[in-house]
């Protein structure tokens, strides 16, 4: 090697060390901020959970109570938002991967989903007030439903359309040279073969619209007492928390801290089950 060849290798070797030590930087400071995020939170959250906080609704300033009510109506706005708003991205997605492949159609589809995809969900939120609390007169739980579900669609959509086209050409070509029609071909062979990554993107929409607050202040506001009515105001966990964190009680802030525990273990085991899942090899 010559000795100007070896210059070079030395100074970018030594370049090459400076930036990877930044990102080992960038990383260390990253992991330790959330190293102390989560034991402020643990901290916080275990030190007021007790079995109030399941069976008792949330209460006025100055006295007991639990988030009953408002871990009740998260549950039936989560779950109603997914059940709304997963077949309608599980179509689109086998659309787009089956039927419209290489399509401008297909292109145009997937452009304004991925713009949905990375939208504020303020945006969403204001956007169903304009065209369904507006028109109603009043907040309530059917808004919440479209406003999650209109969250879930892109999620559902992108995981579906990559997961099918994951899927062997091979295994989908020989069922179709057995004479099966197409939408038996996707519902019996490709949906099996890609199962796995589809309840994928179905748990991580259904982590990313557990802890959303901005679109319900906007749809279903929020009830201090038990409801399950769909057409009135509905509490939730995310809208509690909001308004919990920000008063000056101690009592509420320390239900914040519990209500905030709570939704971050729901989304850290549906985020390790999708992970689970999305190892798992497409079956052949």
């Amino acid at each position: 090697m010559s000795t100007h060849a070896a210059t070079l290798y030395a100074r970018r070797n030594r370049k090459s060390k400076f930036w990877l030590a930044l990102c080992y930087a960038a990383t260390g400071f990253g992991l330790f901020s959330l190293f102390l995020i989560l034991c402020a939170l643990f901290y916080e959250g275990f030190s007021g959970l007790n079995m109030a906080v399941f069976t008792e609704m949330t209460p006025p300033p100055g006295s007991a109570g639990g988030l009953l009510n408002a871990i009740v109506g998260s549950l039936i706005l989560t779950f109603l938002g997914v059940l709304v708003g997963t077949p309608l991205g599980l179509l689109a997605g086998t659309y787009m991967a089956e039927y419209g492949r290489g399509s401008k159609f297909t292109t145009s589809v997937r452009f304004l989903n991925d713009i949905l995809l990375s939208a504020p969900s303020i945006v969403i939120g204001l956007f169903i007030y304009e065209i369904v609390v507006a028109p109603m007169g009043h907040f309530s739980g059917i808004a919440g439903v479209f406003a999650l579900a209109l969250l879930v669609v892109p999620i559902v959509t992108r995981t579906t359309e990559d997961m099918l086209l994951l899927v062997p050409r091979p295994l989908t070509e020989a069922a179709s040279a057995l004479g099966m029609p197409r939408s038996y071909v996707i519902t019996k062979v490709t949906y099996r073969a890609a199962l796995s990554g589809l309840i994928t993107g179905v748990l991580l929409a259904t982590a990313r619209i557990s802890g959303e607050t901005a679109p319900l202040l906007f749809t279903a506001l929020n009830n201090q007492f038990f409801s399950a009515d769909l057409n009135a105001p509905l509490a939730s966990l995310p809208v509690i928390i909001f308004q919990f964190a920000l008063s000056p009680y101690k009592d509420w802030q320390r239900l914040a801290w519990s209500g905030a525990l709570l939704i971050t273990l729901s989304v850290l085991i549906l985020s390790i089950i999708a992970r689970v899942l999305g190892t798992r090899k497409i079956a052949k």
